[in-house]
């Protein structure tokens, strides 16, 4: 079997962070051909244009990043119906500059949990458009929205939920096969 490398982004940058207890459930759960590692990006200063012509060493080392791994994985909060918007800093730097952008035909993923009843789904849909933009394949299927209830996942990435474990399981079993899909057809480096 194939093993991927699959770099995962945390929506949030709140120590606290919900989404950030979700990730570790989902490292622990993931399948074994899927090599997990945060790629992070709250030192990432606001993009701007004029940074193309010279990015700053922090966002050429977020790019290297990327491109180091075959997949990636969001797993992201809802803010104000949309993304946060270091995320979306995040990604602004990554896509740039024009040609140059980090998440082409990069197969990706996208999870989320909120103590709402709709989880992160209006979030999720404004995430799908932009990595759409993005040239990036998503896994569109399954789709998760997870609301957190106390104590569903503990600090260290265990759920206390059976019927939620076996869910988020599924998810990564699913997130793997679609990475094996897409990387069939789409040549890693472009």
């Amino acid at each position: 079997m194939t093993n991927y490398k699959v770099g995962y982004f945390v929506g949030s940058l709140a120590k606290g962070s919900l989404n950030r207890k979700l990730a570790k459930a989902l490292v622990r759960l993931a399948p074994p051909e899927l090599q997990m590692q945060e790629i992070g990006f709250g030192n990432l200063p606001l993009y701007s244009y004029d940074y193309d012509a010279d990015f700053p060493q922090v966002a050429k080392d977020f790019k290297a990043a990327i491109a180091a791994v075959d997949a990636v994985l969001f797993v992201t909060p809802e803010y104000n119906r949309s993304i946060p918007g270091a995320l979306k800093n995040a990604i602004d730097w990554a896509s740039r500059p024009y040609g140059q952008n980090s998440f082409t035909r990069k197969p990706s993923g996208i999870i989320g949990t909120s103590p709402g009843a709709i989880g992160t789904a209006v979030g999720q849909q404004h995430l799908k458009s932009i990595l759409g933009f993005c040239n990036s394949p998503m896994m569109n299927l399954i789709e998760a929205y997870i609301q957190f209830t106390p104590d569903l996942i503990s600090d260290d990435g265990v759920v206390n939920s059976e019927s939620t474990e076996a869910f988020l399981r599924n998810y990564m079993s699913e997130f793997s096969a679609f990475i094996a899909r897409v990387l069939s057809v789409y040549p890693r480096s472009a």
